[in-house]
C-alpha cells in the first residue's frame, strides 16, 4: 500500500508539472523555469495632439488580472483601476506634467507599488547624446552601427550598447586596412558608462564583431561578450591580454586582413566595462585560414553568435566561426566569473552536418519542446547538447525567420532564403526534423532577402515573400498576391495584432484588400538614418519600454553623435505582456546585431487574438 501511494504521488507530481508546462508554454517549451530579466514598468509619456499618450509594461511575471492606476502630478486619473491594455490617452495632459503608475492587486484591490514619476517627451522620439570617437586614420569618421540592449546597472531599465563603425569598414571579401572598432554603453538618460577599444587587431566590418549582451550569471546585471585580441582595451583603460602576448603588435597584413596573432573571447562587466575573463577563441583560425574555404582571411573570419538556454534554465553564450564550408559553434557558461566550455561542435567534412549550411544570421528556439534551446544555423539545426538535430541541405543563405508561423501545425517553422544554386531559393521547413513544408518554384538564383510576418488577417498564420519571386504566399504555400511589400524588417507599431513593415526609415502597412503598401511613418522626417548600407536596417528594433509595441532606434543623420529612439503613440485595445519576457523574442534581440540583421519574432502566434496565449514560465533575479 505504501509503495502504491508513493507511485501515485510521483505520477500526480509529474502530471502536474507537464500540465503546468503546457499551460505556460503551449506545448513548445518545458518544465524548466527560465532566468530572465527583472524589468520595471517602463512608463513612457509622449506629448500628442491632444494631450499626452501614456504607455507602460505588463510583465510576464504579473498576475494575469493585475490592475493599474494612473497619476498625473500625483492625482489619480481613473475612477476605478484599469484592467485593459496598458496605455492611456490623457486629453488634458501637457508637457509640463509628470506621471506615475500604481500597481493594484486584483484580489485585495490594494495598490501594492507605484513607479517613480516620468517627464513628458515633447515628440515621438527621445534624443540620446553620445561621445563620438575620433578616428586615428585620415578622412575616416565614425557613425553608430549595430546596437544591443541589456540592463547593465540593475535598475530594471534597458541600457544601450553601441558599436561604432569607421567609414572605412570592409566586407571580408574586400581588401583594405580599417580603423578600430569601439563599443560604448549608455543609460537611457544618456549617461556614458564605458567605452571598449577593440584595437587594431579586430577588423571593422559586419562579419567580424558579434557582441552578445545578456545576464549570463544571474546577478541581475548584463555582461558583454565578444571576440578580442592583443591591443583591446577594456572599459577601465586596461589591456586585455593573455600570457606574454604583446598589446603593441599590429598583426594586419598589407591587404588589411588579420591572418596571424592571438585571438581571444572576453567577458566584460556590464556596469564598468572591465574585463572579467578572457580565453583563447575556439577554434583558432589555423594557419592562413585555408581550411575555411580560401587562404586570404575571408571565410575564416565569418563569425556568428547567440544566447541560448541549453540547460533550460540559465543562459549560455554560443560563438561560431565559419559557414561556407567548415562550420563550428562553441557554447560557454559563465560560472563563478569564468567562461566554462559546455560543448564544441565542428562540422569539418564536406556534405555532412553543418558543413556549408550556415547563414549570415542565426536564431534560437526550443524546436522539439524538450525545454532546451536549439540553434537554428541556417539550413540545419544544432541540438542543445551540441549534436546535429536536423539538416535540410539547402546550403548558405542571407535571411532567416523562426516563429510559430502556422498555428495549426505543431511546433515552429523556419522561413529561409538561400544563395545556393540548384536548390530551392526559398523554403519553409520544420526545424525539428529538417523536412521541407513547401518551397519556391525557382531553384537557380541567389536569393538575397526574404521576410515572414503576419500582415494579412484574412489568412490564418504568417505570410512570406522574398526578393527573387513575385508575390506573397500564405503559410500553406498558396500565392495570395502578385505584388509584395518591401523585404527587410517587421514591427508592431499600430494598435492591431498584425505586423507592420519596417524598411530603411519607413513603416508601411500592407493593404490586404487592394494588395499594396501604405506609408504610415517616415522616421527620416525627424532626421533618422539607417545603417549597414543596402541592408538599410535600424540600429535596433525591440520592445524597450511602454506596452507590447516595439521601439526603433536610428542615428541622427545631421549629427551622428546622437541616437533617436522612437516610440508609438497609437492607442491599442490589446493587453499583452512585454515581448521581452517571451524567451524566443528576447533571444532574438540578443542576436539581432549579428552580421545581416534580422527582425525579432515572438515564439507564439497572436494574429487571431490574445485569449489563449502562453504565459512565460520565468524567474527574474534582481540586482542587489
Amino acid at each position: 500500500m505504501k509503495t502504491r501511494a508513493i507511485i501515485l504521488a510521483v505520477i500526480f507530481a509529474v502530471s502536474f508539472l507537464f500540465d503546468t508546462a503546457a499551460q505556460n508554454w503551449d506545448g513548445k517549451s518545458s518544465l524548466f523555469q527560465r532566468q530572465m530579466e527583472y524589468l520595471d514598468r517602463g512608463l513612457v509619456a509622449v506629448h500628442t495632439d491632444p494631450g499626452v499618450f501614456l504607455s507602460w509594461r505588463l510583465l510576464g511575471t504579473d498576475d494575469r488580472n493585475v490592475k493599474f492606476n494612473v497619476y498625473r502630478n500625483g492625482v489619480k486619473l481613473n475612477s476605478s483601476p484599469l484592467t485593459g491594455a496598458t496605455n492611456l490617452q490623457d486629453a488634458q495632459g501637457t508637457v509640463s506634467n509628470v506621471y506615475s503608475i500604481g500597481v493594484v492587486d486584483p484580489v485585495s484591490g490594494e495598490e501594492t507599488s507605484r513607479t517613480e514619476t516620468v517627464e513628458v517627451w515633447s515628440n515621438i522620439y527621445k534624443t540620446l547624446q553620445m561621445v563620438r570617437p575620433e578616428a586615428s586614420m585620415p578622412d575616416v569618421v565614425y557613425t553608430p552601427n549595430d546596437i544591443s540592449v541589456g540592463d547593465l546597472t540593475g535598475n530594471g531599465q534597458y541600457d544601450i550598447i553601441v558599436k561604432w563603425n569607421p567609414s572605412n569598414a570592409r566586407d571580408n571579401a574586400q581588401a583594405g586596412i580599417t580603423d578600430k572598432v569601439y563599443i560604448d554603453a549608455y543609460t537611457l538618460d544618456g549617461k556614458k558608462l564605458w567605452r571598449i577599444d577593440l584595437g587594431v587587431n579586430i577588423r571593422a566590418g559586419a562579419h567580424y564583431t558579434q557582441f552578445m549582451v545578456y545576464d549570463l550569471d544571474g546577478d541581475g546585471r548584463a555582461e558583454l561578450v565578444c571576440k578580442t585580441a592583443p591591443g583591446t582595451i577594456d572599459g577601465q583603460g586596461k589591456f586585455v591580454l593573455m600570457g606574454s602576448d604583446d598589446p603593441n603588435v599590429d598583426y594586419r597584413n598589407s591587404n588589411g586582413f588579420i591572418v596571424s596573432g592571438p585571438e581571444y573571447l572576453t567577458v566584460f562587466d556590464g556596469l564598468t566595462g572591465a574585463e572579467r575573463h578572457t580565453i583563447p577563441y575556439n577554434p583558432p583560425r589555423g594557419g592562413d585560414g585555408s581550411g575555411w574555404g580560401d587562404n586570404r582571411g575571408n571565410r575564416v573570419d565569418r563569425f556568428l553568435a547567440c544566447i541560448a538556454y541549453l540547460d533550460g534554465v540559465k543562459p549560455s553564450v554560443i560563438m561560431g566561426r565559419g559557414y561556407y564550408t567548415r562550420s563550428t559553434l562553441a557554447a560557454y557558461d559563465f560560472v563563478n566569473g569564468k567562461l566554462v566550455e559546455r560543448w564544441f561542435h565542428d562540422s569539418n567534412t564536406a556534405g555532412e552536418g553543418a558543413w556549408g549550411q550556415g547563414n549570415h544570421n542565426i536564431s534560437v528556439a526550443d524546436v522539439d519542446g524538450d525545454g532546451y534551446d536549439e540553434i537554428i544555423f541556417g539550413s540545419c539545426v544544432i541540438d542543445h547538447d551540441g549534436t546535429m538535430k536536423s539538416r535540410t541541405g539547402l546550403g548558405h543563405g542571407d535571411a532567416l525567420h523562426v516563429s510559430d508561423m502556422d498555428p495549426d501545425r505543431p511546433g515552429y517553422e523556419v522561413w529561409q532564403v538561400t544563395e545556393s544554386r540548384n536548390r530551392w531559393n526559398h523554403a519553409l521547413y520544420d526545424p525539428n526534423t529538417g523536412a521541407l513544408i513547401w518551397h519556391s518554384e525557382n531553384d537557380n538564383t541567389d536569393n538575397g532577402r526574404g521576410l515572414a510576418a503576419d500582415i494579412d488577417p484574412t489568412h490564418r498564420g504568417f505570410e512570406m515573400w522574398s526578393s527573387t519571386e513575385a508575390g506573397i504566399y500564405n503559410v500553406k504555400g498558396e500565392k495570395i498576391a502578385d505584388t509584395k511589400p518591401t523585404v527587410n524588417f517587421r514591427i508592431y507599431w499600430d494598435g492591431d495584432l498584425q505586423d507592420e513593415i519596417l524598411d530603411r526609415t519607413n513603416i508601411d502597412k500592407w493593404d490586404w484588400v487592394n494588395k499594396k503598401s501604405d506609408r504610415m511613418m517616415s522616421f527620416a522626417d525627424y532626421g533618422a538614418a539607417s545603417i549597414n548600407g543596402t541592408k538599410a536596417n535600424p540600429c535596433i528594433s525591440a520592445d524597450l519600454f511602454g506596452d507590447w509595441r516595439e521601439e526603433v532606434i536610428y542615428y541622427n543623420s545631421a549629427d551622428p553623435s546622437q541616437l533617436l529612439i522612437f516610440t508609438t503613440t497609437i492607442p491599442t485595445e490589446h493587453r499583452l505582456y512585454t515581448l521581452m519576457h517571451d524567451p524566443v523574442y528576447r533571444l532574438a534581440i540578443a542576436w539581432q546585431n549579428v552580421v545581416y540583421n534580422q527582425p525579432p519574432h515572438l515564439g507564439f502566434y497572436i494574429g487571431c487574438g490574445l485569449e489563449n496565449i502562453p504565459y512565460p514560465f520565468i524567474f527574474t533575479p534582481k540586482a542587489e
